[in-house]
Order: C-alpha cells, then structure tokens, then sequence
C-alpha cells in the first residue's frame, strides 16, 4: 500500500493474530537469510491501539538458534536458554500528551501502540543481545517473521553504526565514514525530511541497547533525552559507541558471569568510599580492591565448584559505564555460573551460563591475580537437611542417592562417598524430585521467595529457575515423563496452594509455564503425580485423601470416603509397584500411612477403600520374640513415611523404626533401629536397597539382599559453633547448638564418636599430637577427653561465662581457655588431667561475638594473644606465663575515622613473619608486627559484612576470611592486582574457617561442615609473588654453561628466592655463599655454606683430575667425615639434585584414547638423574643376575620365535632374554624408561625395543644383536611413545608408529636404519603390520579406520603411500584397534566392539565381519587357516576360518553381511587379565601370551593346558625378604598378595591373597630349630592385621589384629618369641605367633609412622641392662629408639632415644625421604641412619660413645637402603632411580641405572651375597661382587 507520510510503497500486516497474520522472510524454515550484520535496522510503524509481534532467529556460532521477539504485547523480559522476549514500548508524537507522561513517569507507553505513534527505525545490536543475555556468539541472522498491525518500510543488517537523522552532506561535513565505523543511513532506507525540517520531530529512532535508565528493564523503547538529537555528528564515534551505560534487568544480571550493574549516573560528588590501603615500606604498597565501591554486592554472588567472584575490577571481561559514575563493572569468566538474590520478584525462568561474556572492547594489560583460579574447590559436605528431613531420592540406578543439605544439593554414590554439587539455591531445600529416569531433578527452596530450579542432573547444570507463586513450598513431584511438575506451599494469606507447571520442553531450553493453580483449604503433607498418569495427583495430610486431576487449565480434586477413619493424620501416600502404561487407573492400588499405625489401602479408580490393617509394636511374651499383630486395640506404629515395591513394603516411624512387610502386612520380615524418629523410606527401583532417613540427621540404606545396614551420612541437627582439626589421623571434631561434639574421619566422612553435652558445646580444640580433645561450654565448664578410650580426662570450671576460646600450644604442653566475661586460664596439657597453671580475670574482652577462636597462639609455642580487656585493645601475652608483653589499641589507628574502631579477631601469621592480623567492625584487617606492635599494613572493605574468622596458611602466602556466608582466599603480601577469590555456598553466616594443617584442604562449618581442596599446591609460587621467609635446604645447580657468564646462570632464581648457584663437587674446596646478601631464609641455613668450583664434569669424584681425560684416578669415591669427640666439626654437602632451566612451550595436550591397545606408561614422579657415576665394563660391584615380572602395560612387549627358541620380553627398562629350558637370563641394558613394544625380525636374528625418552626428550628404539645382545643401533624420532614396531617379510625393512601425541608412520632402512619415509594422520594409531605374502604391502589401524599403505621404490627413494578406509556401517561407531594379515592376502581387523572384520587386501573392502567377543579386542594372530582374538574381557579364543577364504565377493559392496556361522570356533580359554601380548608357532597349536596382570603363560592347544612361564606383581611391590637359609624369598604388594619364590630357579612356589587389602611389610620366622616345615611368613595388612602363613602346608596359620591402622612395618624378634608390628599412628606392638594376643603396646613413637623396625642379638650387660637382644624402630618425624629386651621374662626397656635435626617448614612435604634406621651387622653396637635432615648423608651412632662418630655424604635422598653382613657393603636407592653401592669403609662407590622409576625396596641376602632391588613392581636381582 501506499504511505502518505512516506509517500512511498510500504508493507502492511491486518489482523491481530499473530499466528495467521505475518510475513516470513525467506517464506521458507529451510531457508536463511544469512544476513551477518551486527546491527539490525527495522523502519516500521505499530498500527495505533493494536499489538504487533516481530520474531528474530539469530544462528549462533555455537551452533544454536536463538529467538529473539520484542512485542508490545509482552509486559516483561521473559528468557530461555533459546528464547528472549523483550517489551516494545511505543513512543509518542512530540508535545502530545503522551510524551510528556512517559517522560515523566520515565517509561514509555506499556501495552498498545497510541493513536499517535510514528514511523520508527529501531537499531537492535544482535552480538549484543546474544553475548550478554544468553552468553552466545552472533553468526547470522537467519530469519524474520513480521506479525500482526503493523506497517513494514525495509529492514536491513550492517556492521555500521548509522544515523537516519544524518543526511549524506551532513555526513560528508562532518566527517564520518564508513571506516569509521558509523555513517548515514543509505538513501532507498531512509525517511523523507522535509527542507528545514528534523528527523527527530518526525520519526522515533530507538537503539537496544539504549542510554540511561529504563523501566522496565531490557524493554525496548525511546531514550529520553535523545542521545542523538543532543550530539553532533561529529562527536559519534565508534568507541563512544562502545561505552554507553546498559542496564539490565536482575534476571540477566543472574544469568551474566556475576555482572554487576550500575545504572544512571550519580548525582553526587565523585569522592566516595575507596578500598582503602596502607602501606609501609618494608611490606611495599598494597592494592586490595576496587577503586570504588565492591563489586560484591550481595556475599551470596559466588559458589565452590565454579561460583566465585574476584575481589578486584580487573577481569576478563569489560562493561564500562558512564564517565560520571566512575566506576567500571566486570564481570568474571566463569563457567556455569547461576546466581539469584533475595531482593528479586520478578518470575524467572532461565538457563546455565556457559561461556564467558564477550564484548568489544579494548585489550586489557595483562594482570597478576591470584593463582590458581579458582584456588578453592568444593570437595564434600558434611551435612543432611536444613529446611527438611523428609527429602532424599534414589537415582534410577539405586548406586546413588541425593539429599539436601541446607542450601546445596548433593549427589552422592553409596560405594565410593564422592559427592557431586547442585549449587545455586539462597536459602535451605525444601523439597526435591526426580523424572522417572533421573535425568532431570527439581528444588525447591523455602522461604518468602521462594523458587524452584530444575536441574540437568547428568550434568549438574541448571535449566530453569523459576518463582512458585508460593512460600514455604513443602512437597515437589515431578510426573515419570519429566513433563508436568507438581508443588505444594502456601500463598500470601498462609493458604495451602498448589501449583502445577508444564516441564516438558525445559530440557529443551523450552519455558516452563502453569498449567493449573489452586487454593485449597485441606491440609496437604504430601503430594505425588501418578506415574501412570501426567494429570493425576493423589495428596495426603490431616484428616484427608484427595486425588486430583488437572483438565482444561483446571485443578479439581475429590476427597477418598475415609468413613470411621476420617480424624487419622495422614502422613504418605505410595502407589502400588508397575510403571506400565497398559494397566487401566482402576487396576491400581494406593498405600495411605497415618500417625495412628494405620495402612489404608484404596482403589484409585472407585476412589474407596479396600483394606486398612493396624501396625502395632511387637509384644514381646518371651524369649525376645517379635510379632506384628494388626486389629488390636492399644497405640499403634506412628508411620511417617512408606514406600512400596513389587515384592514389599517398608515404613519408617517414630520409633525410630525402618520395617520391611509383605504386601499383606502379615508380619515384619526386616527392621532397622535408628537413633531417631524415620522420617523417609525410599525402595530404590531394583528393589535392592531401602533408603532411610532420620530426623536426628542420619541417612541410610539398607541391603535386604545382604540384610546389612550402611549409614550414608551423619549430620547435626542444628547449627555447627566451631571446629579443630587433627592433621596427623586426619580427623576433625566439630562443636554444636544441638548441645553435641562429633568426631569425624576427613576421608569417609563417617562419625567416629559422638559426645553428648548437658549445655551447648561452644568451642574445641584439638592437641597436636595425642588423640586427646578439649571443649568449651556455654555454662564455662572446660572438659578434656581422651579418643581412643572414650573417656573424661579433665573438667575444669574457671569461668562463669560461656568459653569463647581455647586453644593449645603447638607443641602441645599448654591449653588456654578464655571466657565471656573476660576471664583467661592457662593449663598444663602435658600432664593428664591438665591441671589449672594460672587464670586470670578481666583480661579478655567481654561478649561472645568472638567465640569460638577468640585466642590464637603463635607457631613458636612464645606468645598468646586475645582481644581484651576492651574491644578496642588487642593484647599479646607470654604463652607460658601469661606475662604481658605488648598492648595496641585499634582504635586510634585510623585517625580520620569519626567512629571508634573495635577489634574482633585475631591471627598469628607463621612464627617466621611475625605479623599479628586483627579483623574489626570496620570491616578491615590490621597487619600489626608482633614485637612492636606498629601497624604495617591495612586492607579495608574485606566482606560485605564483618569478617567473622581468619587463618594464614602455615608457609605464610595464603590468607583465609569468612564473612556471612562467603570465604575469601587471599594473597597474603596483597601485591597482586587481583588480590582475593570469593566462594560461597553456606545458607547461614560462617562460624569458623581454617586451612587444614598439611595446608591442602580449607574447612568452613556453619550451617554445615564443608571441605574444600586447596588447589595452590605448596611449592606454587605466583608472579612476582613475594613468599614470606621460611627456613628451606638450598639445592645448588649444574655449573654454568660454556658460553654463558657466571652472573647469566647464577643470577637466575629458586623458586624459593634463593639464586641459582654451581653444583658443588665432594672434593672441592668450600668457598661461602654470602647468605646475608639473601633474602631471609630462616636460622637453620645461617651456618651454611656451598661449594663452588668452575669445572666441565659433573661426576663426582675424590682425587684430583689425573689428566686432560678428566676420569678419576681410582673410582669414585663419597666424602667420609670422621666425627671426633666434642669437636664442633663443619660438614661438607655433597653433590646435591641439580636442575636444569628449561622453558616450557604450554601447548593443549592431545587427549589419550580409550582403547586399551595404546600403550600407557605408569604415572611416576621420579625423574632419573644422568650425573651418575657409573662402573666402567668389567669393574661392576653388583652384577644382574635376574629380573622378576613382565611389563603387563606394555602392549606386544614379548617375541617368541620357535625354531630358533628366542624369548624375550620387558620388565622396566631392561629387555629380558630367557632360555625356556635352563631359565637362565641375559639382559640387554640401553633404556631408562619402561620399554612400550618389542618386535623380531623373521630371521629372529634382530630385536627390536622402543620406549619413552627421559626429561622429555624424544623416544628412544635399540636395535639388539640377538647373538651377542649389543645394541648395534639406535632411533630417537618419535615425541612421544611408541605404539608400535613391525618388521616387513624381506626385513628389508622397519616400521615405527608413534603414540597418540604424534601419530605417525616412519618407514626405516634396516640396512643404515635411516628415515626413508613418514607419514602424519589425524587420529591416534593403534597396530601396524606388514603383508606376508607382499613385502611392499602393509596396514595400520587407527580411532579414524583403516590405513592401507603401499611403499614404491625408485632406485634409493622410498615412498610411503596411504588410503584411509572406514569402518564398516554394520559393526556401528567402534574404533579399530588390532589387525593381522593371512596368507592369501585377507586381512583381519579387531573393533573396540569385539567384531572382527574380514578384508579383501585386492578391493580394499571388508566382505564379512563377526562378533569374536563381547570387550575390545587387542591381540589379533593369524597362522594358516586359525585365529587367535585376545580382549580385555580376559578371553583368549581359537577360529576357524578357513570358509573365509571362499566367500571373497567379487567387489560388490552388497555382500558385506554377517555370515559369522562362516567361522569355528574352536577353543576358548580365560587367563588372569587382558591380553596385551602374543606369539604362536606356524600352526597355531602353541605359544606364549602376556597379560596385564604381569604373567606370562605357555600355551597349548592341543592339550588345552596353560602354564604359567613368567609371574610378577601387577601392582607396587612393598618388600622383599630372604629367608634366614636363602632358599626362598617372599614379596608382598599392594594388591594384598604375598608371594614365596625358590631362591636358585626363581620360581613361585605358593600366593596367599587377601582380597581388599594391601600387603605394606613381610618378615620371615627366624630358624629356631632346623626341622622342616617351620618356616613362617608373616605379612602386615592395611586393615591393621598380621597373618602368619606356614610354608609346608601352604595355609594361614594364625591372624593377630593388634592396629586399628594398616602396619607399616613389621619384623620377629630374634629368636622368634614375638611379633613386633607398627602401624600408621606411630604404635608398636608386641604379639604373641602363638597365642595371637598383644602382649605389649609401645606408644612413644605416636603420632608418626614407623617406618622400620630390626631385631638382633646383643647382649647388653654394660648398661645394667638385662637382654638377650636388642632392637631398634624410626619413625617419620626422625626418631629412633633403640630397646633392650628379654622376651621370655618379658622385659623391654628403652636403650637410646636419637632425634636428627631438619630444616623447618621443608617446601615439599609431603615427598620428604623417610627416616631409615639399622644395626650395623657387623657391630650391633652401632646404628646407622639416614633421613631428611640439614645435609643428605649416611649417620653412624655409636651407642656405647652416645654420639655419631662418622658420616657418609650422599648424592640424593635416600628412600631405602641396606646394609651388607661382609663387606662393609651399604645399598641405596633414589627417588631420581639410582642404586647407589657404597664401601662404608673408605666411601667409594659405583651408580647403577637399571630401573625405571623410582628405588623404594633394597634388601641384602643374610649372607651378604645377593641384593634385591625394587621400583614399583620392577624386582631386580644382583649378584654381589664387591667394591
């Protein structure tokens, strides 16, 4: 039609239905405009008092298409995860009356367009829209559909910011042009302007986004002022553009990364509060926060796993507001991030956030920030409940359950523990429900907002959040399709409501809508939507049964005729088992409990009752006996809860009962007692399981299988006050409002003890080192209790208030207790009952707002100090004497503040920095130095509300707060840019915070007990990071390259701030290190010194250089330093771990297969060290004489040729040659990692070994003589390991195939084993093989199929071509992974589905596939017409397929069909783990396969037997012991084995296996008398167990349970009469082999591991002393004790007690050496140790001189070692896996590398002639020559 105001053709849509009436552009779904524009432009014209509908679909780079509709039909911003819905309001024609209103109520014209409205062109910024509102990146526009009343001029995209009010001669003048980014609108889009006249009093331009303020929010609508009418053109430019003011509305601001909005510019003057900061130069400047005020609005705004905000402004992402405001909003890149505030009432409905949001804008420096991000993890949860107890779901597996826990939702698997969190609630779950197949899980949370969330359960995101019209929502029910939801709460007025919503589309990204809401005034307890039926319901609740039905957007329901049992309280409904849809409504029956014991049973489609039966408690006549007896008078079973299944039925009630019934009732078959009143019974689905629940907090299952009873969790039921943690048994006691102390495992999160209080517990502290607790009360009582014995040490009332603190000295010889009412006590913990040293009163500030850690001690055991006596001052005290030592009054320290500032908490930082931290009700934290009491730094702004705890983590970098219900974890210098992380996730303010002591968890309680994994790993160090002092060993570097100066090498940094420096050499002179030119690095290095020297070698050495050769004169030699007597003698370090600087290129990590056949390297820590001194050929003091194990994760790391009888395979490092007949071995020694495949040449002449390369280096392939075991060649080619090696039929030539990491194919020459070819595919390789019958011809398998490759020579050139060929469509998406050739040119292939496919090698087609097994077949041999499939499935299986052959199809691809009748299989057999490994002679009728589990086994099909050839341990080998007669040895490991081998032919005699244990130490019985068959081996178990097994019968004799913890070392006494056994807690105990009875326990070493313990014979009569041996234990902590004993008058004294110095707070703590302690076995008398110490060194301490009288420096830490009867032979093993001999005598010694990994085990023979060597499950033999 024609327009008269535009007097041109314009388009115009009649009618009011928007469905009918539109246009679509293009007139086709299938079709896409395309249009990639950023900016929309729209010119129309809404038709005057109608509606309009326009819908946009936006196609995202992600791939989805997102919906974006903007109506005046639309009264608010509703979203989705694919839908926006935004309000158009219409402007008005200037000066009418319309204008004025909306100007004055700063809103436009919500609902029809008015009478006057004008032609628009509306701008719409797409990548605006889609980044904020639904984190997505714009593609294009892909259509539009114009809708109902409205006039349509054009619509265009463009990346152009363009004017329509700018003509092209205004342009033109002024300036703009399209490469800046704006311009004017083209001529055929714009509107006509009258000469003289303005755009803008003619026609309405609106952007979206646009300028200042707008209501409602995210609506679309004319800015008022005009942004344009007020500027010149000359001032648009595209970065004013860029930083325009948004506002968005609260639901986006939920949705958007914790994007904060600041809206209309302030009229107020630009000073406001900034975070302030102090500074004092030593500290340096600190900046803390946010130039302005904080961004965390609200300390809800945050979560673990994910949700956090940062402290600073400084992040990811940019959206700059106006330059009257000030201040800039971030928001923070974090994934899956939902958060909602309680101030909101809008209704919303929306998704997850994904991505980060992306913006234009300008490139930001780079910033340093609190590393890593996020630095807290949420771990687990101790906790049930909060708003409900009644809430607890079975997955539709029954392996899992689900249950609240106040504010988060937990997910937790029943065999492991490990939870999963649904975070995003702010107030306690009050209901939860599960879609028939728990896929998608609903909450809902009470309180006045109250709002229901649907989750993603699979992947714990949320879908949909969305308010509930009702508070205190009750009950949820979700229908068995997930479509309809059903939700009980009350409305304004306390009314009961119900409403139903439709779901059915929100797993979709679809809305959720009401289907039907109703009041009611019965009383509902619970609700359930029928499983049969989305639109049934069926309620239960006071005096009432009530089935409902939604039909017609209604709800109606109808009451059960309850007749004489009207006034019964019912509590649960259940219908009958059977989730058919076949059954009629009629045909089901529901279950109805009541509080009155009573069972209705009702017919759902009469709506009657059928029968009701009485649950009455068990009379009890006799002999305890149980009866369940219905129809009787008397009080009844209050049922709170019942659940049915198909075969029964279980209720849960107040009593404290969970019963399980027959259907009938007739009796109770299965009952459960609880603590408490069951207030839930759940069946899991399979009918397996019953969950329970209690309202005293436990949650429960039952196994009516097994009849046993798991408790699942354990909670308090109120409030939790405070905490301590005990880091040495990893346990954590926790204090409660439910007037209870619980004690519980970090671990397993089970309640290990549970002390009941008259009055509230308030606060507890743990003792540092005994299983010893105190607790404060409210009523002032301080009670001390003792764990293992569960009793009351001490009770102590020096207080009349509540106890608002207390605390122990770190070495645990003092307790402190401070009371409300100011007093303070001082006890003396080192006695047992703790008596009172000094209290004093008045010192301590009144008031409990400071409970429960109103006292902190310092780490160095000097000072106490506490806020008092006013809560202005902050008093520090002498610990032992409660002397005052400094006072600081807080509130004269801010001198500009107009209020008094009071302290609330205080903290000791670590005893090296010596800073006090003061928190105050200013909201700041105070560093105060601890000696002076000056203030050195303060931060302001620390939480939104008043910090409430504070820790410093123990190496002082880390700063822990807790304000309301948020940590923060902060960097402790605050010299970062971003400074802190925010987490929240409590429902209630946080009580307490702390990290644990090894500092690798945080602990949070209030509401609940939450754990957090501290992910900033201790040796971490930031970016300029400046890391407090500590005390640490200095480790000296390699010396300076050639090339380099001195100052370029050593000038560089440890990562502890200390300067590179040279490795020192034994025999150097010591030239010092100038420590105080350092940074302070702690007393213990202040008398240190290093040793320099300029040299080119770094094997250490004793004599002079001999020659220009540089090798020493006479072997290597250790420094040996004689120890005289009252002499304070220097020694001298020796060589220490050396580090090369090396620069990582940080590139993204291919990810590993899951098939099996790719070959996996075990995980090692250890990284061999190549400064070694190794023996020259023939001077070897150690000889290998055999290796014990095969590699089962080697993948084809055997070869086996029959005719010639070579048998070869790996173990470690070493390729193992064995003769089969005589089982003599030879070994071939070239590689220092685990050797990945073995492959042999057809003439078996050549062998060839790949595996890894060492210090990241390339892999390393050596090619083996077999006739004289030398490596004649060497490959490095591949970056990562080697999958597979292969040689061709001729040997001509070799093919290499790299990992996953590089897939490639490299052909070699076996005459020069050069490169002759390569070729690079896209996905991992898992097996190549060459053709038999055509030496050109070869093949690989791989995860993207089939590779068929040709090599073409042309004269010295060789090609390598490829054709890739897919799998088959039958076998479905499986991958390939094992291939052979037959002779007649078929090809075999295994799948990872067990299908074996057959190949013409001619078409290259597969013409038949079968299915071979039902796992991933790995191992594929074809001799002749048989084939062997070896799998996973542990299956070794023997075809028939000489029929193959015979149905070749003639290349027709139609003939590729299952013909597996075709094939025969002959023989199966089931080995002990997957088949990794075999060959087989030229008919198949015998062989050899290798395993996983590490065996390898002789095979033989024509008998059908197997025998195994090689057996070793899968798993880590623990110890190995000879037998006193060395006929045999014993190995134990983790996989709970324990193994006896013959010693000569190293053969396994017999295996004793304990299931679910593992083997930590073993020990042979002494030879007491010489008959046979008394030879015993006892293992010590991780269960805490002994078991003595007796070699002659091959059975356990005997099992002693004398540890609560796994042994950890364990030995006989000399002449046998007892067992002596540690465990992990540091107790020794003393058994009897033949009673079994514990007979003593040694409780000195407590708290620290024994790590060794050893018997001899020695009398000891000079020391007064009567014994007939002697033995000694260490422990960790580097202690020995040395006791005196006679067994059979059962005396045991202490001898000697040794402590070893060590440097304090070492960086790596938990890989600290172990302390190792002997008798030397030629003098008893003397003891040799070695541990973590100043220096790495061997100690000889003479136990008649009392002193150490010689010491022997070593190269590396030792982590085990032994000593040799003859000799003076010492074996030591390295983390850096060298095995050092050593001649105690003169300190020469040889290095030897035959292991891969890491030295744990090395034990002398008794005779000194043999030595056993372990690493992992590597056992090596050596043979003993002699230094």
């Amino acid at each position: 039609m024609e327009d008269k105001t535009l007097t041109c053709s314009v388009f115009r849509i009649r009618g009011s239905i928007p469905a009918s009436n539109y246009i679509l552009l293009p007139k086709t779904s299938t079709q896409s405009l395309g249009l990639t524009g950023r900016y929309l432009y729209l010119l129309f014209r809404p038709s005057p008092a109608k509606h309009f509908v326009v819908h946009l679909d936006i196609a995202a780079e992600e791939g989805q298409v997102i919906r974006v509709s903007f109506s005046n039909l639309f009264k608010e911003f509703k979203s989705t995860a694919t839908w926006l819905q935004f309000p158009f309001l219409c402007g008005a024609a200037k000066g009418s009356v319309y204008e004025s209103t909306a100007k004055t109520a700063r809103h436009g014209l919500v609902g029809p367009a008015p009478s006057t409205v004008r032609w628009t062109c509306l701008m719409m910024d797409l990548q605006y829209v889609l980044s904020v509102y639904l984190n997505r990146r714009h593609s294009h526009l892909k259509t539009v559909k114009l809708c109902a009343n409205m006039s349509v001029k054009n619509m265009f995209t463009s990346d152009l910011v363009l004017d329509p009010g700018v003509s092209f001669n205004e342009a033109k003048q002024a300036g703009l042009a399209s490469s800046l980014g704006t311009g004017p609108m083209p001529r055929e889009m714009s509107f006509p302007v009258p000469k003289g006249g303005s755009w803008h009093d003619l026609y309405d331009y609106i952007r979206f986004p646009s300028d200042g303020a707008k209501m409602p929010f995210d609506s679309i609508q004319k800015g008022y002022p005009s942004a344009v009418s007020t500027c010149s053109p000359a001032e648009r430019s595209p970065m004013r553009e860029m930083s325009r003011s948004v506002n968005i509305s609260k639901p986006v601001q939920d949705r958007v990364s914790l994007i904060q909005q600041i809206t209309t510019p302030k009229l107020h003057p630009r000073h406001r509060t900034t975070l302030e900061t102090s500074s004092i130069a030593e500290l340096g400047v600190v900046t803390s926060g946010l130039n302005g005020q904080d961004i965390s609005q609200d300390d809800n705004l945050g979560k673990g796993q994910g949700l956090r905000t940062s402290r600073s402004h400084r992040s990811a992402v940019r959206i700059p507001c106006t330059d009257d405001g000030g201040v800039h909003v971030y928001a923070h890149t974090e994934d899956d991030i939902n958060t909602h505030r309680d101030d909101s009432d809008e209704e919303i409905v929306y998704t997850a956030v994904s991505r980060p949001v992306t913006l234009p804008i300008a490139k930001e420096s780079q910033q340093r920030k609190l590393h890593p991000d996020p630095i807290l993890r949420l771990n687990k949860i101790i906790g049930f409940g909060g708003a409900t107890m009644k809430c607890a779901l079975w997955t539709k597996s029954g392996d899992t359950v689900v249950y609240p826990c106040h504010a988060i939702i937990v997910s937790m698997k029943i065999s492991s523990g490990q939870q999963r969190f649904f975070i995003g609630h702010t107030d306690k779950v009050s209901a939860l429900t599960f879609n028939g197949n728990s896929t998608v899980l609903a909450s809902a949370q009470t309180g006045i907002q109250s709002v229901v969330r649907v989750w993603n359960y699979l992947k714990a995101s949320c879908l949909a959040m969305f308010k509930t019209h009702a508070h205190s929502l009750s009950s949820l029910s979700f229908s068995y399709s997930g479509g309809v939801l059903c939700g009980v709460g009350k409305d304004g007025h306390s009314k009961t409501m119900v409403v139903v919503w439709n779901t059915l589309r929100v797993t979709k990204g679809g809305e959720v809508s009401v289907l039907a809401k109703a009041h009611t005034d019965v009383d509902i307890q619970t609700m359930k939507i029928a499983f049969f039926d989305d639109t049934r319901m069926v309620s239960c609740g006071r005096d009432n049964v009530r089935l409902w039905r939604v039909r017609s957007g209604s709800l109606r329901s109808c009451p059960v005729n309850l007749g004489e049992y009207h006034a019964l309280d019912f509590t649960d409904v259940a219908f009958e088992e059977g989730h058919s849809a076949d059954r009629e409504p009629e045909d089901r029956t529901l279950f109805a409990s009541s509080r009155s014991g009573h069972i209705l049973e009702i017919n759902y489609g009469s709506v009657a009752i059928k029968n009701v039966r009485r649950l009455l408690p068990a009379q009890q006549p006799h002999a305890q006996r149980r009866e369940k007896q219905t129809f009787s008078m008397g009080m009844g079973i209050a049922v709170n809860s019942i659940s049915v299944s198909s075969a029964f039925c279980a209720t849960g009630s107040e009593d404290g009962f969970l019963r399980l019934w027959p259907l009938d009732f007739s009796t109770v078959f299965l009952e459960a007692e609880h603590e408490g009143p069951v207030s839930l019974v759940s069946v899991s689905d399979d009918g397996l399981s019953v969950m329970a629940a209690t309202t005293s907090g436990n949650l429960g299952y039952l196994d009516v299988s097994s009849r046993g009873y798991s408790t699942l969790m354990r909670s308090h039921t109120d409030g939790v006050l405070g905490f301590s943690v005990d880091g040495i048994r990893r346990r954590i006691t926790t204090a409660s409002c439910d007037r209870t102390v619980r004690v519980w495992d970090m671990d397993s999160m089970q309640q290990l003890y549970d002390f009941v209080s008259e009055d509230t517990p308030c606060s507890v502290a743990f003792h540092p080192s005994l299983q010893v607790f105190s607790c404060g009360s409210s009523s002032g009582l301080v009670r001390v209790f003792d764990i293992a014995s569960a009793k009351l040490l001490a009770e102590h009332k020096q207080h009349r208030g509540e106890v608002v603190g207390l605390a122990f000295s770190p070495d645990g010889e003092f307790m402190y207790s401070a009371g409300s009412l100011g007093s303070l006590a001082l006890y003396n913990s080192s006695q047992e009952d703790h008596h009172v040293l000094r209290v004093l009163g008045n010192v301590v500030a009144r008031g409990t707002e400071r409970a429960p850690d109103a006292l902190t001690v310092s780490s160095d055991n000097r000072c106490l100090a506490f806020v008092g006596p006013s809560e202005y001052i902050v008093t520090i005290m002498a610990a032992r004497s409660l002397d005052e030592l400094l006072r600081v009054d807080v509130s004269i320290l801010d001198v500009e503040s107009t209020s008094l500032d009071s302290a609330l908490k205080v903290c000791f930082s670590p005893a090296s920095i010596g800073h006090l931290l003061v928190t105050t009700s200013a909201n700041k934290i105070l560093w105060i130095s601890a000696n002076t009491g000056r203030l050195l730094r303060e931060v302001s702004k620390v939480h939104k509300h008043q910090c409430s705890s504070l820790a410093v983590s123990e190496d002082g970098r880390f700063l822990l707060t807790a304000g309301h219900n948020a940590v923060k974890v902060w960097d402790y210098s605050m010299q970062l840019d971003v400074n802190s992380q925010m987490f929240i996730g409590h429902s209630q303010p946080i009580r307490q915070v702390n990290f644990s002591p090894d500092q690798m968890a945080v602990v949070s309680v209030g509401d609940a007990i939450f754990f957090w994994d501290f992910l900033a790993h201790p040796q971490e160090t930031g970016t300029d990071r400046r890391s407090p002092p500590k005390a640490a060993s200095v480790s000296p570097h390699k010396p300076a390259l050639k090339g380099h100066s001195e100052s370029e090498v050593n000038g560089r940094l440890l990562s502890n701030g200390m300067p590179r420096r040279t490795a020192p050499l034994p025999s150097s002179p010591p030239p010092c290190l100038d420590i105080s030119s350092i940074d302070r690095i702690g007393q213990a290095l202040s008398h240190l010194s290093l040793c320099e020297e300029d040299i080119d070698e770094v094997l250490p050495r004793a004599a002079p250089l001999a020659g220009p050769s540089h090798r020493p004169a006479s072997g290597s030699f250790l420094k040996i330093t004689e120890m005289v007597a009252g002499g304070d003698s220097s020694t001298l370090k020796s060589s220490l771990k050396r580090a090369a600087d090396k620069d990582f290129l940080e590139v993204e990590k291919p990810v590993r297969p899951h098939c099996y056949k790719h070959f996996t390297p075990r995980f090692k820590t250890s990284s061999l060290d190549q400064s070694t001194a190794t023996p020259e050929l023939g001077e070897e003091g150690l000889s290998l004489k055999a290796v014990i194990g095969y590699n089962g994760n080697g993948r084809a790391n055997m070869v086996w040729n029959p005719e010639t009888g070579l048998f070869a395979y790996s173990c470690g490092c070493v390729v193992v040659v064995e003769n089969l007949h005589t089982g003599s071995q030879r070994h071939w020694l070239g590689h220092t990692e685990e050797i990945s495949c073995l492959a042999v040449t057809n003439d078996a002449q050549t062998v060839a070994s790949a595996a890894g390369g060492s210090g990241g280096s390339r892999s390393l392939i050596c090619i083996w003589n077999v006739h004289d075991g030398t490596c004649s060649n060497t490959i490095s080619y591949h970056r990562g390991a080697v999958q597979a090696l292969s040689f061709s039929r001729d040997d001509f030539f070799f093919l290499t195939v790299g990992d996953f990491t590089d897939p490639e194919v490299a052909l070699w020459s076996t005459r020069t084993y050069q490169l002759l070819s390569r070729v690079s595919v896209s996905g991992p390789l898992h097996d190549v093989a060459f053709s038999p019958s055509a030496a050109s011809q070869l093949a690989c398998v791989g995860s993207q199929g089939l590779y068929f490759c040709n090599t073409h020579t042309q004269g010295m050139d060789v090609e390598l071509k490829v054709q890739r060929v897919c799998v088959p469509e039958e076998v479905g998406d499986v991958e390939l992974t094992a291939l052979c050739y037959n002779a007649n040119s078929i090809l075999f292939t295994g799948t990872n589905s067990g299908h074996v496919c057959a190949w013409d090698c001619n078409t290259q087609r597969c013409f038949m596939t079968w299915e071979a097994d039902q796992g991933e077949i790995g191992v594929l041999l074809c001799r002749g017409n048989r084939l062997l499939t070896g799998s996973n499935t542990r299956r070794l299986r023997l075809w028939g397929v000489a029929a193959v052959q015979g149905m070749r199809p003639g290349g027709e691809a139609s003939n590729t069909e299952d013909r597996g009748a075709l094939v025969l299989l002959e023989q199966e057999m089931m080995l002990d783990g997957t088949v990794v490994s075999a060959a087989f002679d030229d008919v198949m009728d015998m062989g050899i396969v290798g395993t996983t589990a590490g065996t390898l086994w002789y095979i033989n099909w024509v008998d059908n037997t197997s025998i195994r050839l090689i057996s070793g341990h899968k798993s880590k080998v623990n110890d190995v012991v000879f037998s006193p007669d060395e006929s045999h040895f014993a190995t134990c490991g983790e996989d709970g084995s324990v193994r006896v081998w013959s010693a000569p032919s190293n053969e396994l005699v017999v295996q004793f296996q304990v299931l679910n244990q593992s083997c930590g130490s073993a020990c042979w019985s002494p030879v007491v008398s010489p008959s046979k068959g008394a030879a015993c081996v006892v293992g010590g178990y991780s269960d805490g167990t002994l078991r003595i097994f007796r070699l002659a019968s091959s059975e356990m004799e005997l099992k002693l349970h004398p540890h609560p913890v796994a042994v950890t070392a364990i030995q006989y006494s000399a002449n046998g009469q007892v067992i002596l056994s540690a465990g992990r807690d540091g107790v020794m105990a003393v058994s009897s082999p033949v009673t079994g009875l514990t007979v003593r326990i040694i409780s000195d070493h407590k708290g620290a591991p024994i790590t060794t313990i050893q018997c001899v014979k020695k009398q000891y009569k000079e020391f007064g002393l009567e014994g007939n041996e002697m033995w000694l234990a260490a422990s960790a902590d580097r202690r020995v004790s040395v006791w005196a004993a006679d067994w059979m008058k059962d005396k045991c004294e202490l001898l000697d007690w040794l402590t070893f110095p060590a440097p304090a707070n070492p960086e790596e703590s938990d890989s600290l050496p172990p302390s190792l302690a002997a008798f030397s076995p030629i003098d008893p008398g003397l003891v040799v140790y070695t541990g973590y110490g100043v220096e790495r060194e061997l100690s000889f301490y003479s136990l008649a001189k009392k002193r150490v009288i010689k010491k022997i420096a070593l190269s590396h830490w030792a982590m085990c070692f032994s000593l040799s009867s003859k000799g003076h032979l010492i074996a030591v093993g390295s983390k850096e896996r060298v095995l050092k001999l050593i001649k105690s005598s003169s300190g020469r010694f040889q290095d030897f590398l035959h292991h891969s990994d890491s030295l744990q085990t090395c034990r002398f023979s008794p005779s000194g002639k043999l030595l056993f060597t372990v690493a992992y499950n590597e056992i090596l033999l050596w043979e003993v020559q002699g230094l």
